[in-house]
């Protein structure tokens, strides 16, 4: 109870930061700010989301085929329509609740294929661990290609500090190195010291997941085609950015190289508050600033690419859902007593 009760808590919290997120930043807004915000939207090439929701469409539909993939170790051969559709169902319940979609995916996939619930757990948890580290890996691309950019960045803040009084770079310098050093000390000694702690257990089960992740994947009968699916998913979300920033006027000229930045921090929004709502279009505007594109533009480009991907979940979603029964219906009875909490 206790747990529950923290839970809506936590999300509550999570959620009242997203809606804050968005009085913040159109209360922020000057008038001519406010004016370039609304002149954006009303000369925007609309069009061009068509190609955007088909992309869109386009991934969901290859991450059930690769969560499918993962469910073939364990004897099992889901029909992708149902694979396919509590995927959107996932993603649906996830914008209102994070979390909630992974344990709904894998309790209307049971119930229409009857499979085991805990066994489909266990390919979430190894999806998501190998989305990580892609995204790790992404992180890392998305720097190296822009290293100049990243150094002029971090060259201009440096200045920065300098100007200030105080102690000389070299050594502020110094005592971050120690610092960072005296905490990767702290984290080994308090492994050691205090094995059954919460926090620690939980600290190492994520870093058993990270391994345990990458070893299912190579074990995997299918898994060139998992990483083509992989593969597939992240050059779709790249485009999604990049065909976005033609449909503004401000936008247009950006290149592939902007949109490696904005899905990094964009990707970021998505956990700091459900569905994205607030954050999203906030981090896509301070990362286009860095590109000399006006804030209010970068907002009104974060709100038109959070707005397409949320209305289509939603839209998608609710379809589903509603389709799922009359999907099944030949091939399995429903139970009205399985409910989530039953599992």
């Amino acid at each position: 109870m206790r747990k529950r009760i923290f839970s809506i808590l936590q999300y509550l919290v999570f959620l009242g930061g997203g809606l804050f997120l968005v009085w913040w930043q159109l209360k922020s807004m000057t008038e001519a700010e406010q004016a370039e915000f609304k002149d954006a939207f009303e000369h925007a090439n609309y069009w061009l989301v068509i190609p955007v929701v088909i992309m869109i469409l386009l991934s969901h539909l290859s991450r059930a085929m690769r969560w499918k993939l993962l469910m073939e170790p364990l004897g099992y051969q889901p029909k992708l329509k149902n694979v396919f559709a509590v995927t959107m169902v996932g993603y649906l319940a996830n914008s209102a609740v994070p979390r909630l979609g992974e344990v709904l995916k894998c309790t209307f996939l049971s119930r229409y294929e009857k499979l085991k619930v805990d066994k489909l757990v266990g390919t979430i948890l190894v999806e998501r661990t190998f989305d990580l580290l892609c995204y790790l890996v992404f992180i890392g691309i998305t720097v190296l290609i822009q290293i100049d950019m990243v150094g002029a960045f971090v060259k201009k803040e440096l200045l920065e500090i300098t100007k200030s009084e105080g102690m000389p770079l070299w050594a502020k310098a110094a005592i971050a190195v120690l610092i960072i050093a005296g905490i990767i000390y702290l984290l080994r000694f308090l492994r050691k010291k205090y094995p059954e702690n919460s926090i620690i257990v939980k600290t190492n089960n994520f870093l058993r997941g990270l391994g345990a992740g990458f070893t299912a994947i190579r074990t995997l009968k299918h898994r060139k085609q998992f990483v083509g699916h992989t593969l597939f998913i992240w050059t779709l979300y790249l485009l999604q950015i990049y065909i976005g920033f033609s449909a503004m006027d401000g936008t247009s000229h950006l290149s592939i190289k902007a949109a490696c930045s904005v899905l990094s921090l964009a990707t970021l929004a998505m956990i700091a508050t459900p569905g994205g709502i607030g954050s999203f279009p906030l981090f896509v505007g301070q990362t286009l600033a860095l590109y000399a594109i006006h804030p209010s533009m970068g907002t009104a480009f974060g709100w038109l690419i959070w707005g397409v991907n949320t209305g289509l979940i939603i839209v998608a979603g609710l379809i589903a859902l509603l389709l799922l029964p009359y999907l099944n219906k030949q091939q399995h009875e429903i139970n009205p007593g399985d409910t989530v909490e039953n599992i």
